[in-house]
Protein backbone atom coordinates (compact mmCIF):
# COMPACT_ATOMS: atom_id res chain seq x y z
CA UNK A 1 0.00 0.00 0.00
CA UNK A 2 2.89 2.15 0.53
CA UNK A 3 4.13 2.14 -2.74
CA UNK A 4 0.55 3.20 -4.06
CA UNK A 5 0.78 5.86 -1.67
CA UNK A 6 4.24 6.90 -3.21
CA UNK A 7 2.96 6.65 -6.71
CA UNK A 8 -0.20 8.66 -6.15
CA UNK A 9 0.63 11.66 -7.48
CA UNK A 10 2.14 10.32 -10.46
CA UNK A 11 -0.78 7.96 -11.07
CA UNK A 12 -3.23 11.11 -10.83
CA UNK A 13 -1.17 12.77 -13.34
CA UNK A 14 -1.12 10.11 -15.99
CA UNK A 15 -4.58 9.26 -15.52
CA UNK A 16 -5.80 12.96 -15.84
CA UNK A 17 -3.50 13.91 -19.00
CA UNK A 18 -4.90 10.60 -20.31
CA UNK A 19 -8.07 11.05 -20.11
CA UNK A 20 -7.80 15.12 -20.76
CA UNK A 21 -6.44 13.89 -24.14
CA UNK A 22 -9.12 11.51 -24.71
CA UNK A 23 -11.69 14.82 -24.47
CA UNK A 24 -9.45 17.93 -25.43
CA UNK A 25 -11.81 20.12 -26.25
CA UNK A 26 -13.87 20.03 -22.66
CA UNK A 27 -10.76 20.22 -21.07
CA UNK A 28 -9.81 23.48 -22.88
CA UNK A 29 -13.30 24.69 -22.30
CA UNK A 30 -12.90 24.30 -18.29
CA UNK A 31 -9.03 25.31 -18.00
CA UNK A 32 -9.97 28.70 -19.69
CA UNK A 33 -13.01 28.97 -18.06
CA UNK A 34 -11.73 28.31 -14.44
CA UNK A 35 -7.74 28.96 -15.02
CA UNK A 36 -7.32 31.57 -16.77
CA UNK A 37 -5.91 34.05 -14.00
CA UNK A 38 -3.60 31.28 -13.81
CA UNK A 39 -2.12 31.04 -17.85
CA UNK A 40 0.08 33.56 -19.00
CA UNK A 41 -2.50 35.11 -22.03
CA UNK A 42 -5.52 33.82 -20.55
CA UNK A 43 -5.77 30.99 -22.63
CA UNK A 44 -4.58 27.27 -23.49
CA UNK A 45 -5.07 25.99 -26.59
CA UNK A 46 -6.59 22.36 -26.67
CA UNK A 47 -3.10 20.60 -27.32
CA UNK A 48 -1.83 22.18 -24.07
CA UNK A 49 -5.00 22.44 -21.73
CA UNK A 50 -4.33 17.95 -21.26
CA UNK A 51 -0.62 18.77 -19.23
CA UNK A 52 -2.36 22.57 -17.60
CA UNK A 53 -4.86 20.06 -16.21
CA UNK A 54 -2.56 17.11 -15.01
CA UNK A 55 -0.15 19.35 -13.64
CA UNK A 56 -2.81 21.04 -11.49
CA UNK A 57 -4.27 17.80 -10.69
CA UNK A 58 -0.69 16.29 -9.50
CA UNK A 59 0.21 19.48 -7.44
CA UNK A 60 -3.48 18.91 -5.63
CA UNK A 61 -2.52 14.98 -5.38
CA UNK A 62 1.18 16.17 -3.67
CA UNK A 63 -0.14 18.20 -1.76
CA UNK A 64 -2.96 15.77 -0.29
CA UNK A 65 -0.63 13.51 0.79
CA UNK A 66 0.96 15.54 2.87
CA UNK A 67 -2.21 16.61 4.32
CA UNK A 68 -3.74 13.42 5.02
CA UNK A 69 -0.23 12.21 6.77
CA UNK A 70 0.24 15.39 8.67
CA UNK A 71 -3.56 14.68 9.81
CA UNK A 72 -2.60 11.56 10.95
CA UNK A 73 0.27 12.17 12.91
CA UNK A 74 2.66 10.66 10.63
CA UNK A 75 5.96 11.73 9.64
CA UNK A 76 6.29 13.22 6.28
CA UNK A 77 9.22 11.83 4.19
CA UNK A 78 12.00 14.42 2.87
CA UNK A 79 11.22 13.07 -0.63
CA UNK A 80 7.27 13.96 -0.19
CA UNK A 81 8.43 17.56 0.85
CA UNK A 82 10.97 17.97 -2.37
CA UNK A 83 8.45 16.34 -4.80
CA UNK A 84 5.66 18.92 -3.67
CA UNK A 85 8.60 21.43 -4.24
CA UNK A 86 9.94 21.10 -7.55
CA UNK A 87 5.95 20.29 -8.75
CA UNK A 88 4.79 23.38 -7.25
CA UNK A 89 7.97 25.48 -8.96
CA UNK A 90 7.97 23.84 -12.10
CA UNK A 91 4.18 22.36 -12.60
CA UNK A 92 3.32 26.71 -11.71
CA UNK A 93 5.79 27.33 -14.91
CA UNK A 94 4.07 24.79 -16.62
CA UNK A 95 1.06 25.60 -16.07
CA UNK A 96 1.69 29.38 -16.53
CA UNK A 97 3.04 29.30 -19.78
CA UNK A 98 0.89 26.16 -20.58
CA UNK A 99 4.62 24.51 -21.57
CA UNK A 100 4.92 21.20 -20.93
CA UNK A 101 9.09 21.56 -20.98
CA UNK A 102 8.96 22.93 -17.41
CA UNK A 103 7.57 19.84 -15.85
CA UNK A 104 9.76 17.53 -18.05
CA UNK A 105 12.49 18.81 -15.54
CA UNK A 106 11.09 17.88 -12.48
CA UNK A 107 11.70 14.34 -12.32
CA UNK A 108 15.18 14.67 -13.44
CA UNK A 109 15.96 17.71 -10.97
CA UNK A 110 14.30 15.22 -7.92
CA UNK A 111 16.61 12.55 -9.05
CA UNK A 112 19.84 13.88 -9.14
CA UNK A 113 18.98 15.50 -5.61
CA UNK A 114 18.82 12.64 -4.43
CA UNK A 115 22.21 11.59 -5.93
CA UNK A 116 23.81 14.64 -4.68
CA UNK A 117 22.67 14.30 -1.46
CA UNK A 118 23.49 10.60 -1.07
CA UNK A 119 26.91 12.19 -1.70
CA UNK A 120 27.08 14.93 0.31
CA UNK A 121 25.77 12.93 3.40
CA UNK A 122 28.06 10.47 2.85
CA UNK A 123 31.41 12.22 1.85
CA UNK A 124 31.14 15.83 4.41
CA UNK A 125 28.57 14.82 7.23
CA UNK A 126 30.12 11.02 7.21
CA UNK A 127 26.67 9.51 7.02
CA UNK A 128 25.92 6.89 4.82
CA UNK A 129 21.78 7.76 3.94
CA UNK A 130 21.44 4.07 2.57
CA UNK A 131 22.51 2.56 6.01
CA UNK A 132 20.42 4.60 8.03
CA UNK A 133 17.43 3.64 5.98
CA UNK A 134 18.36 -0.07 5.30
CA UNK A 135 20.41 -0.84 8.78
CA UNK A 136 17.39 -1.86 10.61
CA UNK A 137 16.60 -4.78 8.69
CA UNK A 138 19.76 -5.85 7.57
CA UNK A 139 23.10 -6.56 8.74
CA UNK A 140 25.92 -5.92 6.14
CA UNK A 141 29.95 -5.70 6.18
CA UNK A 142 30.94 -2.18 6.22
CA UNK A 143 32.33 -2.53 2.10
CA UNK A 144 28.67 -3.59 1.51
CA UNK A 145 27.11 -0.61 2.35
CA UNK A 146 29.25 1.44 0.44
CA UNK A 147 28.47 -0.01 -2.47
CA UNK A 148 24.84 0.38 -2.10
CA UNK A 149 25.17 3.71 -0.92
CA UNK A 150 27.55 4.38 -4.47
CA UNK A 151 25.03 2.53 -6.32
CA UNK A 152 22.07 4.46 -5.49
CA UNK A 153 23.82 7.46 -6.19
CA UNK A 154 24.54 6.44 -10.00
CA UNK A 155 21.77 5.32 -10.33
CA UNK A 156 19.82 8.24 -9.56
CA UNK A 157 22.22 10.29 -11.63
CA UNK A 158 21.47 7.49 -14.29
CA UNK A 159 17.81 8.10 -13.81
CA UNK A 160 17.69 11.77 -14.40
CA UNK A 161 19.81 11.75 -17.72
CA UNK A 162 17.49 9.42 -18.94
CA UNK A 163 14.42 11.34 -18.50
CA UNK A 164 16.22 13.98 -20.10
CA UNK A 165 16.78 12.18 -23.16
CA UNK A 166 13.23 10.66 -23.67
CA UNK A 167 11.89 13.88 -22.70
CA UNK A 168 13.84 15.85 -25.07
CA UNK A 169 15.64 13.66 -27.29
CA UNK A 170 13.59 10.22 -28.06
CA UNK A 171 10.21 12.20 -27.66
CA UNK A 172 10.93 15.31 -27.99
CA UNK A 173 7.83 16.02 -29.96
CA UNK A 174 5.42 13.68 -28.32
CA UNK A 175 4.65 14.37 -24.88
CA UNK A 176 2.05 11.41 -24.08
CA UNK A 177 4.48 8.81 -24.54
CA UNK A 178 7.09 10.96 -21.94
CA UNK A 179 4.37 10.65 -20.03
CA UNK A 180 3.58 6.86 -20.25
CA UNK A 181 7.39 6.74 -19.73
CA UNK A 182 7.54 8.82 -16.97
CA UNK A 183 4.79 6.46 -15.31
CA UNK A 184 5.75 2.92 -16.44
CA UNK A 185 9.59 3.07 -17.70
CA UNK A 186 11.23 4.87 -14.62
CA UNK A 187 8.89 2.77 -12.32
CA UNK A 188 9.85 -0.61 -13.94
CA UNK A 189 13.61 0.33 -14.04
CA UNK A 190 13.29 1.72 -10.32
CA UNK A 191 11.75 -2.36 -9.62
CA UNK A 192 14.65 -4.14 -12.02
CA UNK A 193 17.11 -1.79 -10.10
CA UNK A 194 16.03 -3.20 -6.65
CA UNK A 195 15.50 -6.69 -7.84
CA UNK A 196 19.26 -6.71 -9.14
CA UNK A 197 20.23 -5.43 -5.33
CA UNK A 198 18.04 -8.03 -4.11
CA UNK A 199 19.72 -10.83 -5.92
CA UNK A 200 23.12 -8.98 -4.91
CA UNK A 201 22.44 -8.64 -1.45
CA UNK A 202 20.90 -12.66 -1.25
CA UNK A 203 24.44 -14.34 -0.66
CA UNK A 204 24.92 -11.94 2.37
CA UNK A 205 21.13 -12.65 3.71
CA UNK A 206 21.67 -16.15 3.22
CA UNK A 207 25.66 -15.35 5.90
CA UNK A 208 23.51 -14.07 8.38
CA UNK A 209 20.99 -16.62 8.66
CA UNK A 210 23.17 -19.50 8.88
Amino acid sequence: MKILFDFLPLLVFFACYKLGGMHAEAVQAFVNTYMSSLLAGGSATAEQAPMVIATLAGILANALQIVYLKARGRKVDFMLWLSLFFFVVFGGLTIYFHDENFIKWKPTLIYWCFAVGLLVARYYFKNNLIRKAMGTQLSLPDEVWEKLNLSWTVFFAALGCINLFVAFVLFKADTASWVSFKAFGTTGLTFAFIIVQTIFLAKYIKDEEA
